[in-house]
């Protein structure tokens, strides 16, 4: 699994989890549409941390809290540069 995709799953987890919409997600996030879009459909390969601080507000969750899950914290670099 590649970097990007990590932060796709995280959010999509997460609304689904919440029971929102990624275009919900976007009016309470305050983040533009294209830019959830963008994230959620991998075109975005290094997301700002503003904005993914303002999902993780919108989440309830602290931006640590946010990136703070599994499949990130066993991410490698090194793994991710052999499928580019």
């Amino acid at each position: 699994m590649n970097y990007v995709k990590l932060y796709e799953r995280r959010i999509r987890n997460l609304c689904k989890q919440r029971g929102i919409s990624i275009n919900k997600l976007a009016e309470m996030s305050n983040v533009r549409q294209s830019s959830i879009d963008n994230i959620v459909n991998g075109r975005t390969q290094n997301p700002g941390v503003v904005n993914l601080h303002k999902i993780a507000i919108t989440f309830n969750m602290t931006l640590a809290e946010f990136l703070d899950f599994d499949e990130l914290n066993k991410f490698s670099f090194d793994d991710n540069e052999e499928e580019e």
